[in-house]
């Protein structure tokens, strides 16, 4: 007899990660996509229920109908100055709603992969291994410690995977991300303000959900760092960005961040160390380059 798939439950499916774990699933798991609103792209196979992350029933009605013995909480508040201007509502999304996710993931003994971030970290002393302590600088960086805090003390086998700027193209995508943002602008001949005070290790959402699959596939447990393998400037970013499109690079004005007067504080100096990861189950994120080459321009 042939042995059943794993079955994934996904929240936050219309997102950037979540699309992309459609994409990157290829027929290995039984998947059920959810979110608050009705489905808006291509399923690639899953099934699909409405699942209002703020509501504990919820959980329960969509657990019992598909019943997943894993569960991506991609799910999240990620606008970071929004956090920090709502943080009432922050607080509601990121730290509540994971509570309940936690509940429902006990009371069927499911494999909770909770999706946290680099900006847990102050960016003091990046790029960041697993054993870095938190401290985060603003609102929503603190909403991820917290609700990190509620996972590693849950009654059900969990996994942390922590990651950074995530980048990449699904179509119908309805938030965009830097290389699109980047892109478009220096496409109009827009000048465009870019910090150069700023060190992240960029990641392609395919990368992150083939690592997230990864973890549901070998039953890896602990907190997993998942980045892409290049820590640069974001300014070097949005420059390469420029070149590989043949853009004037001249549009890119050098700011640095307290220029910008953004509501929320960014970790200066981040970006991860993946080496766990590449040694516990092969994790091999592609280069910024190879990114740029597989991202459509649209």
């Amino acid at each position: 007899m042939t042995p059943s798939k794993k079955r994934i439950l996904i929240t936050g499916a219309n997102g950037l990660l979540g699309q992309s774990l459609l994409h990157a699933n290829q027929g290995r798991f039984a998947l059920c996509a959810t979110g608050r609103g009705a489905v808006r792209s291509d399923l690639k196979g899953a099934t699909y229920h409405v699942l209002d992350t703020t509501q504990p029933e919820d959980y329960v009605d969509v657990f019992k109908a598909f019943q997943p013995d894993v569960v991506i909480h991609a799910a999240a508040m990620t606008q970071v100055d929004d956090c920090e201007t709502q943080p009432e509502q922050c607080q509601k999304l990121n730290v509540e709603a994971t509570a309940y996710c936690i509940a429902a993931c006990e009371a069927v003994n499911a494999h909770l992969i909770f999706i946290s971030t680099d900006f847990i970290f102050d960016g003091k002393e990046g790029p960041y291994g697993e054993a870095a302590l938190p401290s985060p600088l603003s609102v929503y960086g603190q909403s991820k410690a917290e609700a990190e805090a509620f996972v590693m003390k849950a009654q059900c086998p969990w996994t942390i995977a922590r990651t950074v700027l995530v980048i990449g193209y699904v179509p119908g995508l309805s938030r965009s991300n830097i290389i699109l943002w980047a892109r478009d602008a220096l496409s109009r001949g827009e000048r465009i303000k870019v910090v150069d005070d700023q060190v992240r290790s960029p990641t392609w959402s395919m990368d992150l959900a083939e690592g997230c699959l990864q973890i549901a596939k070998h039953g890896a447990q602990g907190i997993y760092h998942l980045s892409g393998p290049d820590t640069m400037t974001i300014l070097d970013l949005v420059q390469k960005v420029a070149a590989h499109g043949g853009y004037d690079a001249s549009l890119i004005d050098r700011v640095n961040s307290a220029t910008l007067a953004q509501p929320a504080k960014r970790p200066p100096i981040t970006g991860f160390d993946i080496t766990k990861a590449q040694k516990d189950f092969g994790f091999a994120p592609h280069t910024f380059q190879e990114v740029l080459d597989v991202i459509p321009y649209i």
